[in-house]
């Protein structure tokens, strides 16, 4: 129903406008009062492998397909707790990963998005996809699954299973061979970037 996808993606810019607002006002608050704002801790990371099979651990080769990033240059959205996030931890040297913003998020599904219907990779070129894999959970359309993908909404598990591992590019330029192996903070690729996640996004979609 397009009446009904256009009213829910003006009612999400609100809701996200609001929120921005909202972080803004705190900041400002917290600066005013000396002290700092704090903002709420991310929900959602998305991890890229950058290394390819050789040489992994089978723990970590556990974990990368638990994480469904079977090859080199896979993304996908992971759920942010502590299980997760050691989880990440341990396959570190194999993969990049995250705080997505929204426009990412965007970009991605909206890019790459393919979906998964009984079991086939299929592009999410029409709002129909979206409402055949997962009307049943409300998400019927691109921005209501950039919705639950970006508040980790109730059904994200099922947003996240649906959405067929991102295939990305090589970054323009590549990664070099020298620092590949490094950790991010060692001037490196591999391990947690934070926000700078979005500018590698951007070279490789």
């Amino acid at each position: 129903n397009k009446e009904l996808a256009i009213k829910n993606a003006e009612k999400y810019a609100a809701e996200y406008a609001a929120a921005e607002k909202e972080a803004i006002d705190n900041r400002r608050k917290a600066k005013a009062a000396g002290g700092f704002y704090v903002p709420a801790e991310p929900k959602v990371a998305l991890v890229i492998r950058i290394r390819g099979i050789i040489g992994v651990s089978p723990k970590a080769k556990k974990v990368m397909q638990l994480f469904r990033l079977r090859q080199i240059h896979n993304a996908t959205f992971v759920r942010l707790n502590e299980a997760t996030i050691r989880m990440l931890r341990l396959i570190e040297p194999y993969v990049t990963y995250g705080i997505p913003t929204r426009a990412t998020i965007e970009k991605l599904i909206y890019k790459r998005g393919f979906g998964k219907i009984n079991k086939q990779r299929v592009p999410i070129a029409e709002n129909s996809v979206i409402q055949e894999g997962l009307s049943k959970y409300g998400i019927n359309c691109c921005a209501d699954l950039v919705h639950e993908i970006v508040t980790v909404g109730p059904a994200f598990k099922e947003a996240n299973n649906f959405l067929w591992p991102f295939k990305l590019s090589s970054p323009l330029g590549g990664f070099s061979r020298k620092t590949k192996l490094l950790h991010y903070l060692e001037g490196g690729e591999a391990g947690n970037r934070g926000e700078e996640i979005n500018k590698l996004v951007k070279k490789m979609l």
